[in-house]
């Protein structure tokens, strides 16, 4: 039984498949382009797939709620793909993984079907912070090699970390000033000859198209070409860029992601076919720990992903449970009228999941989301039963029955409303069991149910008499009889 899964919320049943590209940050928007060619003969060329949408240097529309939305950047494409049935989705994932891995250089290809729940993405996310973005880095670069030695992970990524060559333009400002030139008029200058600079527009249909005048590539690549570019000075004079300023090539951070204001690297990862995340995080704890005490100060290693969603989600219900337990006992008491058969019937509770562990094993169902739900409203159900056998109990006691009849006779009479209503709550189940989403939830109610049921039939009888310490009828005891009325009633 998958008890805590790799994502809290299943997969969708869906035929459609998400494929997130990834190409080195450094890549243009051309490059990322010819990529998607080559992918979108790679999807023509495969029988089950009926057809794509490719959405290049963004990622996919909001076409569904729990779409992982991604951020527009030159170096990156997502594609949503539809085959032909969801019985052939997983096998379209392993062809199009098998043939990124070998056919594909320099890319970061991600396969993988449609979300139910809140968005997750990478199902393991560790976050490195420090002060220094550089550090940083380097930390999350030794964070990938700790991950890396678990063979349950794969696909390592950082959102972050490559380092691109940018041109360093260092301007004398006493200079600058001297001639009157300001450093918004530099910046203009140099982006008008690197980007270009709209020069008017032009209608097509309903779209207004921008016409962007720039220096050809090939003047841009080269230092000299703004070394030898004219600014324009006070009184009409122009002075070339190199007396002001000092240009060379360096690199840098084409992109930092920061969370609470300190530099961020997320170091990413997936999980090989049938391991949990929390499977894989478990077996890494020692690791991530030995590796966060020897972090310099200030800078640390934070739990994200599935786990950290699944725990906001549990957070989200267990918030409610101190209050739901003291209305619960609180009912219950006023019903009762007595601590020891608040006791009674509370014991009964855990034996539903006797029933839920099974019927979760044989459907091979997650323990999730709404696994839980199915098990609060299994627990209401079952100490339901209780309440009403002990009331029967009692009420044949009070009539004047002896205890050890009366449990029987309570049982007997009792049988067949509880089987009613249980058969009727496992039937009710059965229309949403094969489905993706409540299927869980179905499982753990029927399973819970039918084993919780028959125990309490068998199990609460005997622990009353065993706890009011009951003995059988017989004519001996036959006189004290107003005895153990008074103490099974009390």
């Amino acid at each position: 039984m998958r008890f805590v899964q790799q994502q809290f919320f299943p997969k969708s049943d869906r035929p459609e498949l998400l494929i997130d590209l990834t190409l080195p940050q450094t890549a243009s928007l051309k490059a990322t382009k010819e990529t998607v060619a080559r992918v979108e003969k790679l999807l023509a060329a495969d029988p089950d797939v009926e057809h794509w949408s490719f959405y290049v240097g963004q990622g996919a529309i909001r076409f569904y709620l729990p779409l992982d939305q991604q951020l527009a950047n030159d170096f990156f494409a997502q594609a949503v793909v539809v085959t032909k049935g969801h019985k052939v989705r997983e096998k379209v994932m392993a062809r199009l993984e098998e043939a990124f891995v070998h056919d594909f250089d320099a890319l970061m290809a991600r396969v993988s079907p449609l979300e139910l729940g809140p968005p997750v993405g990478w199902p393991l996310k560790f976050r490195v912070s420090g002060p220094d973005p550089t550090k940083t880095r380097e930390i999350a670069h030794a964070f990938a090699q700790v991950l890396g030695q678990n063979s349950n992970t794969r696909n390592i990524n950082y959102d972050w970390n490559e380092e691109a060559k940018v041109i360093k333009v260092e301007v004398d400002q006493d200079r600058a000033r001297a001639l009157g030139i300001s450093s918004q008029q530099l910046s203009n200058n140099i982006n008008a000859v690197l980007s270009g600079t709209r020069v008017t527009q032009l209608r097509e249909s309903t779209y207004l198209i921008d016409i962007v005048a720039r220096a050809v590539p090939e003047e841009r690549a080269q230092l000299d070409t703004l070394r030898n570019l004219m600014i324009g000075a006070s009184n009409g004079r122009h002075v070339p860029l190199a007396q002001i300023a000092t240009l060379s090539y360096t690199l840098e951070a084409p992109l930092i992601w920061r969370r609470y204001r300190l530099p961020t690297v997320t170091v990413q990862a997936d999980v090989v076919p049938g391991i949990e995340a929390a499977t894989a995080v478990r077996q890494l704890d020692g690791a991530i720990t030995n590796f966060r005490a020897q972090l310099p100060t200030g800078y640390g290693v934070v739990l994200g992903g599935v786990i950290e969603d699944s725990a906001k989600a549990q957070a989200s219900i267990f918030v409610v449970f101190p209050l739901m337990l003291f209305l619960m006992t609180t009912i219950l008491m006023i019903q009762l009228k007595s601590f020891q058969r608040l006791f009674l019937v509370l014991l009964t509770a855990p034996l539903a999941l006797i029933g839920v562990a099974g019927a979760l094993l044989l459907s091979s169902a997650p323990m999730g989301f709404v696994a839980i739900l199915g098990i609060i409203s299994l627990i209401g159900m079952v100490i339901r039963n209780s309440v009403i056998l002990i009331a029967q109990i009692d009420d044949q006691i009070a009539a004047g029955q002896h205890p050890w009849s009366a449990v029987i006779s309570a049982t007997e009479h009792r049988l067949r409303p509880i089987l009613l209503t249980a058969a009727a709550a496992i039937l009710g189940m059965i229309p949403i069991a094969p489905t993706v989403f409540w299927g869980p939830m179905a499982y753990a109610v029927m399973g819970g149910l039918v084993v919780a049921t028959l125990l309490t039939l068998v199990f609460l009888p005997a622990l009353y008499v065993t706890w009011f310490k009951i003995r059988p009828q017989t004519e001996r005891n036959h006189e004290e009889v107003p005895g153990i009325i008074a103490l099974a009633t009390s």
